[in-house]
């Protein structure tokens, strides 16, 4: 997908060079996310080169040095051109959490701000956003192996079914959340199981108000659904063509199956599925057709979490394009309110 977005920038007048005037408020932080495919980390780049900003990976997987092509990390050279921060920062034998995310994030942004240049944060992992803008979560640090488990019944009884355990140890937390949301539903099992406690009896996270230390600027860029499904299985396709599965089978040899959260990633847990079996035909038009739906379905997981979170500002890419996404999320940069 980046060549479409670097023919949609190439095809419109690049705007003037912005500079941070020292009138401007030294907290102010954009932050950009989308589903996956809409192009988020093009534009984001495009944004540092006119504000002069550093880039801060809001990207789940992004952290692990190897998995490069698999989440469409930006090339070498756009890394080497400005800073990129939480890229390439832990080996497959490390673990890697929303809370060290949260601490990683706000480290990097402060010294971007000190350095006066712009902190631009870029992503698509909801909960690490969600960190970033009102805190770390409540209770213990996610476990692999307990998730995974959780992750395993869900597939094997359904959502609705571990809802409901989930109900009868701890109903009060219960009725706070939705019965179909997964994310919520494996986290609270999760602390219930590490911790013996029910989630209701941990303090109450930050609420969503817009937080004091940073001035947050946050843009959801998305395509239709129609458009974005077709992006993302054009992406799929070039993922394989330039050496996916040759880039986990360097990180199977590198120990991707020991760390659960990395070897269960979109697009990571599928190959590694095609890697063990036969490769058949069938199996090659397996995996490509998991691949795929899994992706589209991430996609909508993105959309609905998305829709909760209120700091956020909507485009609409197939109306507004590029270029105009662009000047609009650069205007509410300098924009004094």
């Amino acid at each position: 997908m980046k060549s479409d977005l670097v023919d949609e920038f190439a095809h419109q007048p690049a705007p003037s060079r912005r500079k941070v005037h020292s009138d401007q408020p030294s907290n102010r932080v954009i932050v950009i996310s989308g589903p996956t495919a809409s192009g988020k980390t093009r534009l984001s780049i495009e944004m540092a080169r006119i504000l002069g900003g550093e880039i801060v990976s809001a990207d789940s997987v992004q952290v692990y040095r190897g998995m490069d092509i698999g989440t469409a990390k930006a090339s070498l050279e756009e890394r080497l051109e400005f800073s990129h921060h939480l890229i390439d920062i832990c080996d497959l034998a490390e673990s890697f959490n929303v809370a060290q995310f949260y601490e990683r994030a706000t480290d990097a942004i402060r010294e971007i701000l000190a350095r006066r240049h712009v902190p631009i944060v870029v992503g698509g992992t909801g909960f690490y956003l969600h960190a970033l803008l009102y805190g770390p979560p409540q209770g213990p640090p996610a476990s692999a192996q307990v998730r995974q488990k959780l992750e395993e019944d869900i597939e094997k009884f359904g959502t609705e079914a571990l809802y409901e355990k989930l109900c009868l140890i701890d109903p009060e937390y219960g009725q706070t959340i939705n019965h179909r949301d997964k994310h919520k539903i494996v986290r609270g099992l999760e602390i219930i199981t590490l911790t013996g406690k029910r989630v209701s009896d941990f303090p109450k996270g930050n609420v969503p108000n817009r937080p004091k230390d940073f001035d947050f600027r946050c843009w959801f860029t998305y395509f239709p659904k129609d458009i974005l499904f077709s992006r993302i299985e054009m992406r799929c396709d070039e993922m394989m063509a330039q050496g996916f599965i040759e880039e986990v089978e360097e990180l199977l040899e590198l120990g991707l199956r020991e760390n659960l959260s990395a070897a269960q990633a979109i697009g990571y847990r599928q190959c590694i599925e095609f890697i063990d079996s036969p490769r058949s035909d069938e199996d090659w038009e397996h995996f490509v057709w998991e691949f795929k739906k899994t992706s589209r379905r991430y996609a909508k997981r993105q959309f609905t979490w998305f829709r909760k979170e209120p700091l956020f500002r909507w485009v609409d890419l197939d109306i507004h394009g590029y270029q105009k996404a662009l000047e609009m999320i650069l205007q509410d940069y300098e924009s004094r309110y």
